[in-house]
């Protein structure tokens, strides 16, 4: 296969893009289960945003009066409740989709809010996939599109393509002209591919089987001329 020939670097996001979503269903429920309003601006507040500024919209919704660190702590005792019957597993097309960005000549490396105990417990089996540091955990500096481009990798913002679920990540790529292709969750009471067509975006796919050859070479023609956004 014939590489692509301005992008250099495919960035993927861990939970939502590599990962299923695990994390839309317990805020949902953490929020509506104690007489909260849960929304697309409440999803704004919240999604792709560091853990202690998340956690403070999340209290606000769910009308707690905690500290931070207790709102963390009983949001993560949730969490671990739903993923004993929701388990944490690798997407469908996930491996296909590594293999096909390769084989058009891009680097890979995977991102998200977690530590990278989370990478090596859920994904390690694919760490041989993905280039550099294979893992950036971004929770001090998210979205993390300026930072995995410029300061990880050294690139320009119009050599790499981020793959997401989360709107706030769209926004901050079309500030800086980086292109970018969307994977909204499919939660059914999700406001994701609402907020990432508002802002925009112009590439959306329901399956990592959308993200094919025809679509990446579309994009590389979109960055190699400047028309990613426009």
């Amino acid at each position: 296969m014939d590489h692509v020939e301005q992008l250099r670097l495919a960035a993927v996001n861990i939970d939502g893009v590599l990962l299923n979503d695990t994390f839309s269903p317990v805020i949902h429920q953490f929020i509506t289960r104690r007489g909260g309003r849960y929304d697309a601006a409440v999803e704004r507040e919240i999604f792709s945003q560091p853990q202690r500024v998340a956690c403070r919209a999340l209290g606000a919704a769910a009308g707690l009066d905690l500290t931070e660190d207790e709102i963390l702590a009983a949001y993560f005792a949730e969490r671990d409740a739903y993923l004993a019957d929701e388990p944490i597993r690798v997407l469908d097309g996930a491996v296909e989709l590594l293999h096909r960005l390769r084989s058009l000549g891009l680097w890979t490396v995977c991102y998200g809010g977690l530590d990278k105990t989370h990478f090596d417990r859920h994904a390690g089996e694919l760490a041989e996939l993905f280039d550099g540091p294979r893992y950036v955990c971004t929770n001090d500096f998210r979205p993390g599109v300026a930072e995995i481009t410029t300061e990880v990798f050294s690139l320009h913002f119009d050599q790499v393509v981020f793959i997401d679920d989360v709107a706030r990540v769209a926004e901050t790529a079309k500030e800086l002209d980086v292109p970018f292709i969307g994977h909204p969750s499919d939660f059914a009471h999700g406001f994701q591919r609402q907020l990432m067509r508002e802002a925009g975006v112009r590439h959306l796919v329901d399956s990592l089987a959308g993200i094919d050859e025809h679509l990446l070479r579309t994009v590389d023609r979109e960055a190699a001329t400047g028309t990613a956004w426009t």
